[in-house]
Order: structure tokens, then C-alpha cells, then sequence
């Protein structure tokens, strides 16, 4: 004997339950992204700074880098970014540290940070 109206709404009512899993794994999904590009970022930006500081006068090598580095970084990452290294001579090496956001850049950090390095020879002018 079949009940009246049959099975009609069931779809709607388990998609209603499977909606909040749909919704943490797309927040999770977009937080890995996030995670991702904070290293693309860091790691773009060392090298960025490595090719500055290279090229540049040995007094002058450690702001140019550091210029250099932060200058293409979105102002999200920008503000909490810390470039280290950049000083040395022979060998370059500069490195990135970024704050990884939660789930919108430039609201809330994660307390765990992505780092970038990177490092190139001195360039000899004569």
C-alpha cells in the first residue's frame, strides 16, 4: 500500500542534509588554495629580491631587496610579510615569510607561516 504524495520532497530534504558538508569541503577546498598561492606568493617575492639584490651595491643590496620583494605582493600578504638575508656577498640569499590568511585575505591569520627562499650569485661589474 502506498502513502499518499509517495516520495515526493525527498530529494529536497536529503540535499538539505548534505548541505553543510557540500559547504566544508568547498571552505576547505578554498583554504588549501589560499595556503597554496601564500607559497607561490613568498617564493615569487624571494626571488624577486634576490634578482634586485644581485644587481645591486653592496651597501645599498639589503633595502633594494627588500623593496624588491614586497613591491608585486598584494596588500593582503604585503603587511605582515618579512624579508630576511639579502646582505650577503658572493653567494645571495633573501628569504620571504608570509602570514596565511583565513579564508579572506587581509581579515584573520592563521598563526602558521609560509616561507619563500631563494638565492643567486653576487654579479661582478668591471
Amino acid at each position: 500500500m502506498r502513502r499518499p504524495g509517495g516520495d515526493r520532497g525527498q530529494v529536497s530534504i536529503e540535499f538539505l542534509g548534505m548541505t553543510p558538508l557540500i559547504v566544508l569541503t568547498l571552505v576547505l577546498v578554498w583554504q588549501a588554495v589560499l595556503v597554496g598561492y601564500a607559497f607561490t606568493l613568498a617564493g615569487n617575492a624571494a626571488d624577486e629580491g634576490v634578482r634586485a639584490g644581485t644587481a645591486a651595491p653592496r651597501g645599498e643590496r639589503s633595502g633594494v631587496c627588500r623593496q624588491a620583494a614586497l613591491k608585486d605582493l598584494p596588500g593582503a600578504w604585503r603587511g605582515g610579510a618579512e624579508v630576511s638575508g639579502c646582505d650577503q656577498t658572493g653567494y645571495v640569499t633573501a628569504d620571504v615569510r608570509l602570514r596565511v590568511p583565513v579564508l579572506f585575505p587581509g581579515l584573520i591569520d592563521f598563526p602558521a607561516h609560509v616561507t619563500g627562499h631563494a638565492g643567486a650569485v653576487e654579479e661582478v661589474k668591471r
